[in-house]
């Protein structure tokens, strides 16, 4: 079975738009600026189809496959897009927040707070299927791969041990996530 389209048409945007910004100066038009300090509205989605280098994208295309596809697969396309740029979007302003308190004046990019909403929606969805961690090689069910990613994100975080990672917009992706699905559990449709 292959991808699905509205997902190939995320992993291809996500590529092209690596590869041009590889020529320079889309980064500064289209990541996420704190306010203040170079943010347009824009960029509030533009942010995630840009990557730090070739791994960032890679692991970020990686997830989106895994957990998008299935995703898509129960959803379809309008409401899988809809989930998807939701947790985008609250990763952005999650991130936002944390670079106002923090007083930070870096750009953000990557899709890693839509894929950890992903994360978070295929744990929920799919809860005895089984993940497998790439490093060290784990298998473990979905849920516990969830909880054990967003704890990860949080110690990360909390403790500032690995700069110059978002940690708090990929908690953020999840946490919009987890609000649109209650919202859809209570009868609420895109």
């Amino acid at each position: 079975m292959g991808m699905p389209p509205v997902t190939l048409g995320l992993v291809a945007a996500n590529v092209l738009f690596f590869f041009l910004a590889s020529t320079g100066g889309l980064d500064a038009m289209l990541a996420l600026w704190p306010l203040g300090a170079g943010f347009m509205p824009w960029q509030l989605v533009t942010y995630g189809f840009l990557h730090a280098s070739l791994t960032h994208l890679l692991f970020n295309m990686l997830g989106l496959y895994s957990f998008g596809s299935g995703l898509e697969r129960v959803w379809g396309p309008r409401r899988y897009l809809a989930y998807y740029f939701t947790c985008m979007v609250t990763a952005a302003v999650t991130q936002l927040v944390f670079a106002r308190v923090t007083g930070s004046f870096y750009p953000t990019v990557g899709a890693s707070g839509g894929v950890f909403g992903l994360l978070l929606a295929y744990a929920m969805l799919f809860p005895q299927r089984t993940v497998m961690l790439l490093i060290p090689p784990i298998p473990m069910k979905a849920p516990v791969f969830a909880v054990v990613y967003g704890a990860i994100e949080l110690f990360l975080g909390v403790t500032g041990t690995q700069e110059g990672v978002a940690h708090f917009a990929h908690l953020g992706g999840m946490l919009g996530g987890f609000v649109l699905l209650s919202w859809w559990r209570r009868g609420r449709r895109p």
